[in-house]
């Protein structure tokens, strides 16, 4: 068997070509191991819980060569570790968005390919791709989703902390000064840095109660007064529906 993780020649020019064979417009750039910054980011936001994760777990990613398409979406190709022909390929997970975004979302695990890159371009764009496709797009709705209620959320005045009722029956706040938002997270409160608010979980309204009680409490001692409030409603775009090739996937693509 042929090691083709240990042939960075034979990975980029595999990638090149599958490139120029993938629907749409793509273009490949290889990361030798000298890329060691760019690799372990790569690693990072490499989309996959299953076979790729399994191989990143026992050999950490020492080059790879990466896919982008026109529109920013990117796949990696990475060589196999288990004495099989061919070579691995998995989705890049969209940078700069908030985690929340891919809460509840199943990964659209990566596929192991064949040393032939025009019979993996075909199962890449009948298998990978479309799955890949509609994770991206779920994720932007939840990103955007992300974005609206984060907006809806209007900054507190120095001396006013207005909080908000969320849709999952938590509150969340944007304290206009250093002192309010103390006082969030002495009751509380969770900051969270992506939107820049804080947030208090309804899990238990007993202890939500409570806690409101003490902030309001203790933001009057400090001058600041406390209102409660529902967000301004807003349009939800419906989810995109998933492709049928997403609802099951090829034999072939799952063979290792």
């Amino acid at each position: 068997m042929h090691d083709h993780d240990s042939d960075p020649g034979r990975l980029a020019s595999f990638a090149d070509v599958l490139a120029s064979e993938l629907p749409g417009t793509w273009s490949s750039t290889y990361h030798p191991p000298q890329h060691k910054d760019d690799l372990a980011e790569l690693a990072d936001h490499i989309w996959d819980m299953d076979l790729i994760a399994e191989s990143l777990a026992t050999h950490p990613l020492e080059h790879a060569a990466v896919l982008t398409r026109e529109d920013g979406a990117q796949l990696v190709v990475l060589g196999r570790h288990d004495q099989r022909d061919g070579f691995l390929i998995a989705a890049v997970a969209p940078r700069d968005t908030p985690t929340e975004a891919f809460g509840g979302m199943r990964e659209p695990d990566g596929i192991a390919l064949s040393d032939d890159p025009f019979l993996s371009a075909e199962l890449v764009a009948g298998d990978l791709l479309p799955r890949y496709d509609a994770a991206l797009a779920q994720v932007r709705h939840n990103a955007a989703d992300l974005t609206a209620t984060s907006a809806s959320i209007g900054p507190s005045q120095p001396e006013k902390v207005i909080l908000i009722w969320q849709a999952d029956g938590s509150l969340a706040a944007a304290p206009a000064t250093d002192t309010a938002a103390a006082v969030l997270l002495a009751n509380g409160f969770v900051h969270d840095e992506q939107t820049g608010t804080y947030r208090l979980s309804g899990d238990d309204t007993a202890a939500q109660a409570r806690a409101v009680r003490q902030t309001g409490a203790q933001l009057a001692a400090q001058g600041i007064t406390t209102a409660l409030q529902h967000p301004t409603a807003r349009p939800t775009a419906s989810a995109p529906a998933m492709p049928p090739s997403s609802q099951a996937r090829t034999a072939t693509a799952r063979t290792r």
